[in-house]
């Protein structure tokens, strides 16, 4: 009786499960149909894979300027070497140090005088010396002529009183040479400056006893500075003189200068010219710097999209191309020069497609997005 009691109560457990597990079947096919009834809906497709919202942008023709790089260093336009004119003297007053600014024709230095002015006293007695013998013998040689008809006189004492005459004024244009010569030493113990312009290098010690040709002192003349950069032989082609170019030194001053010359030869190892620029005068650009600068050769119409537009990527550059079902795919760009915001786009672009315009790097290839209607904007 317990057995059949027991075997009713189980069919009863069963009977019970069953039912449950058909009810949830049930429910688990109606989520499912009503989940699929969702998904087929196109608007939630949509939805679903739309990754970004996201503006375009067209690759646009922008004017970007032509720029030329170059490195060099800064020179002295000229260098003058002012040198001792007098030998032998001694150096008794340097007027100018390093640095200083000087003009045409200003004393730098002097030298002692002493032994100068003596030999000037010396050649001026000398020469009033001589200056007397000539007048002698020259109105002896006048009273000679007068006497030649007379016959008081041989013609050989009369060619002698002429003679010494002539040997007389022979004598006093040698002491004025004399004279002047002394008096030339005298106006060199005077070190003056050749030309207005900066000092660089100074030699000249007080006291010290020089010899002719002494360099003394260096001088740059007229201040004037000078960059020579070096560029390579085909870069060269499209230099010219008047070409403007912006010079920034190693102090990190900037100015800009001109070409003045190019180099008439290219250096045999290095396949290198020298173009010579010329730098106005600006505290903070000295002689021996180096010095790199930009020549300027005009602009040119490329083809741009703005910086924000682009992706880096593994070493390479990419933008996001977006078609008509506004599906994204990954265009590999090779890029130029820049300018502000452009970027020159050398290949991979045409003119009119549309590029994701700024949150590129959150896209990948084959994504959707929704484009936003915007004001057209274009790479400036």
């Amino acid at each position: 009786m317990n057995a059949i009691k027991n075997k009713s109560i189980a069919i009863i457990f069963i009977a019970a499960g069953a039912m449950i597990t058909c009810a949830g079947v049930v429910f688990s096919s109606q989520s499912s149909a009503a989940d699929d009834k969702k998904a087929a809906d196109p608007k939630t497709v949509r939805a679903a894979k739309a990754a970004l919202t996201v503006t375009t942008v067209q690759p646009a023709q922008t004017a970007l300027p032509i720029k030329l790089a170059a490195n060099g260093s800064v020179f002295a336009w000229q260098e003058a070497i002012i040198g001792a004119e007098a030998n032998g003297l001694r150096l008794v007053d340097v007027r100018v140090n390093v640095g200083d600014r000087v003009t045409k024709g200003q004393v730098l230095a002097r030298f002692a005088t002493e032994q100068i002015n003596a030999e000037v006293a010396q050649a001026q007695a000398s020469f009033a010396e001589a200056q007397a013998n000539a007048l002698d013998a020259a109105g002896n040689a006048d009273k000679a002529r007068t006497l030649q008809a007379s016959g008081a006189l041989s013609e050989q004492q009369i060619n002698q009183y002429t003679t010494a005459d002539k040997t007389a004024k022979a004598r006093l244009e040698a002491a004025k040479a004399v004279l002047a010569v002394q008096q030339v030493r005298l106006s060199q113990t005077g070190v003056h400056a050749p030309d207005s312009g900066v000092i660089s290098s100074r030699t000249a010690t007080v006291g010290a006893v020089v010899g002719s040709g002494t360099e003394l002192f260096k001088i740059i003349r007229g201040g004037r500075l000078e960059w020579r950069a070096e560029v390579t032989s085909a870069e060269v082609a499209g230099l010219k003189p008047g070409t403007m170019v912006n010079v920034t030194a190693a102090s990190g001053v900037a100015v800009a200068g001109k070409v003045r010359m190019l180099a008439p030869t290219v250096d045999s190892v290095t396949r290198n010219a020298l173009v010579y620029v010329d730098l106005p005068a600006t505290p903070g650009i000295l002689a021996g710097m180096y010095a790199r600068g930009e020549f300027d050769l005009g602009t040119r119409s490329v083809l741009s999209l703005p910086q924000q537009a682009l992706v880096l990527r593994d070493g390479f550059t990419y933008a996001m191309r977006v078609d008509g079902t506004n599906k994204v795919s990954q265009v590999k760009l090779q890029t130029g020069r820049r300018a502000g915001d452009a970027v020159e786009i050398v290949q991979g672009a045409k003119a009119g497609e549309q590029f994701v315009a700024s949150g590129a790097a959150f896209l990948a290839d084959g994504d959707t997005v929704k484009v936003v209607v915007s004001p057209p904007t274009t790479a400036k």
